[in-house]
C-alpha cells in the first residue's frame, strides 16, 4: 500500500475520523434531526488529537525526508477537514441553511485551505534553511476553531434559535478573515497547550451542563 501507516500519523488520522463522525452527527447521523451538540464535541476531539500529533512525530528520529513531508502534507490535508469543512456543516445543522448564508459557508473552508496551503510552501522553505522548531504562526491557526467554536456554541440555547445562527455566521466569517490575515502568534509550549486541554475540559464540562439544564 502507497503511503505511512507508523505510530507517527496515527493521531492525524484519528483526527480525521473523528471530524468524519462530527459531519455525520451533524447531518442527523442515528436520528431524524442533525446533532450539532454531538457534532461539537467531535470537532473538540480531533483538535486534542491535532495537538499532540507533530509531537508524537517528532520522537521518531530515524524518519525519512519523504516521512517528514508526508507528515507535513497529511496533516494540513487533515486539517482542511477537521478544522475547515466541519465548522461550516455544523454552520448548516444549527440553521445556516438559506443562500445568504451559502458565501459564508463556503468562505471559511476556503480561507482555511489558503492559509494551510501558505503554511505549507513556507515550511518546505523554513526546513531547507534551518531544523529548529518553529516558534511563531502567521495568521491565525485553524485548529483554534476547536477552542473557539465551542465556547461559541455552548451559548447557543442561550441566545436562541432565530439568532444564533446569525451570531455563528459572523463567527465563522471573522474567523476565515483571521486565517489569512497578516499577523503572528507565539506558538504555545507545553505548559499553555495543557491549559488549552483545561480550558476545553472546561468548555466540554459547560457545553454538557448547558445542554442538560434546559
Amino acid at each position: 500500500m502507497i503511503g505511512f501507516y507508523n505510530y507517527t500519523v496515527i493521531l492525524t488520522y484519528l483526527s480525521l475520523a473523528s471530524s468524519v463522525l462530527g459531519m455525520c452527527f451533524a447531518f442527523g447521523m442515528g436520528a431524524d434531526h442533525p446533532r450539532p451538540t454531538l457534532a461539537i464535541i467531535c470537532l473538540m476531539v480531533s483538535g486534542l488529537c491535532d495537538m499532540f500529533d507533530g509531537k508524537i512525530a517528532r520522537t521518531k528520529k530515524d524518519r525519512t525526508e519523504e516521512e517528514k513531508q508526508f507528515g507535513i502534507q497529511i496533516d494540513s490535508l487533515c486539517d482542511v477537514i477537521c478544522f475547515g469543512v466541519l465548522p461550516s456543516v455544523i454552520g448548516y445543522a444549527v440553521g445556516m441553511d438559506s443562500l445568504v448564508d451559502v458565501p459564508v459557508l463556503i468562505l471559511f473552508p476556503l480561507c482555511a485551505v489558503i492559509r494551510l496551503a501558505y503554511f505549507n510552501v513556507t515550511e518546505e522553505t523554513r526546513q531547507k534553511k534551518t531544523s529548529e522548531v518553529r516558534h511563531t504562526y502567521e495568521g491565525l491557526p485553524v485548529t483554534s476553531v476547536a477552542l473557539i467554536l465551542p465556547l461559541i456554541y455552548s451559548f447557543h440555547r442561550d441566545i436562541g434559535p432565530e439568532c444564533f445562527p446569525i451570531v455563528y455566521g459572523a463567527s465563522l466569517f471573522i474567523i476565515a478573515i483571521a486565517f489569512i490575515t497578516r499577523f503572528r502568534i507565539k506558538k504555545p509550549g507545553m505548559k499553555t497547550m495543557l491549559s488549552f486541554i483545561g480550558v476545553g475540559a472546561l468548555e466540554l464540562i459547560w457545553l454538557i451542563y448547558k445542554t442538560k439544564t434546559k
